[in-house]
């Protein structure tokens, strides 16, 4: 009968030192593909808007989604900068085009705010919802409106947007442009059909609050509309 040789505790120990190797060259290669320093990379090269950098750390294994502390992506923070090309080819690398920060801004909002109409178009054409909202309760056309991006404000109209939506406070976008005092897009919600007899949480309507506000240009705008009824 044939009998497996016993192992000596010192060829255990190799055996358990060989196994040890492997399972760190395992986790060696896991921790590569979701590297901490490269991912930080990412987002440092998306903040400075390297796109070689960017490109380079991808190639390496950067996690496109990696976020940062508060939760932006490589993406949201192009979006923030305005940076088309940049978002282009994050997007193109498979960058997800709905993903918000902790505090809910999502690449559209970013766009919007930035007031990067091209930018707010090519997120729409690939299908980046326009009704999120963040812990402001504002969604993108809030901001648009009340920054007076009058052409991110026509691109999310074209998209389907609700032009009469209400904020927390039944604010429309209609009082927002009035109340920052845009009169271009006031006019350009007008003639979108903006509803303006429509009124805020106080019975304002967005004629009283552009008067409130003292935004003579705006409230022009609205009185003509008004009369014109």
């Amino acid at each position: 009968m044939k009998t497996t040789p016993r192992r000596s505790p010192r060829s255990l120990l190799q055996g358990l030192c060989a196994l040890a190797a492997g399972l760190a060259m395992s986790g060696a290669l896991a921790q590569a593909e979701t590297n901490p320093n490269l991912n930080a990379q990412l987002l440092v090269a998306a903040r400075q808007g390297d796109q070689k950098a960017v490109e380079r750390v991808l190639a390496q294994g950067a996690v496109i989604e990696s976020r940062n502390r508060v939760g932006k992506t490589a993406l949201l923070i192009a979006c923030e900068k305005g940076d088309l090309p940049l978002a282009e080819l994050l997007m193109r690398h498979g960058a997800q085009i709905a993903t918000p920060s902790l505090e809910g801004v999502t690449p559209l909002i970013a766009a919007s705010y930035a007031g990067n109409a091209e930018l707010v178009k090519r997120l729409l054409a690939a299908g980046a919802p326009s009704a999120p909202t963040d812990r402001m309760n504002k969604s993108a056309a809030y901001y648009a409106a009340g920054l007076g991006h009058a052409a991110v404000v026509e691109a999310l109209l074209a998209s389907g947007i609700d032009i009469d939506q209400l904020d927390e406070h039944h604010l429309t976008l209609l009082m927002w442009a009035a109340g920052q005092g845009h009169p271009e897009v006031v006019k350009l919600l007008l003639a979108h059909g903006a509803k303006t007899e429509l009124r805020d949480d106080r019975g304002l309507t967005a004629l009283e609050i552009a008067r409130q506000t003292q935004q003579p240009a705006a409230a022009g705008v609205l009185m003509a509309a008004t009369a014109a009824k």
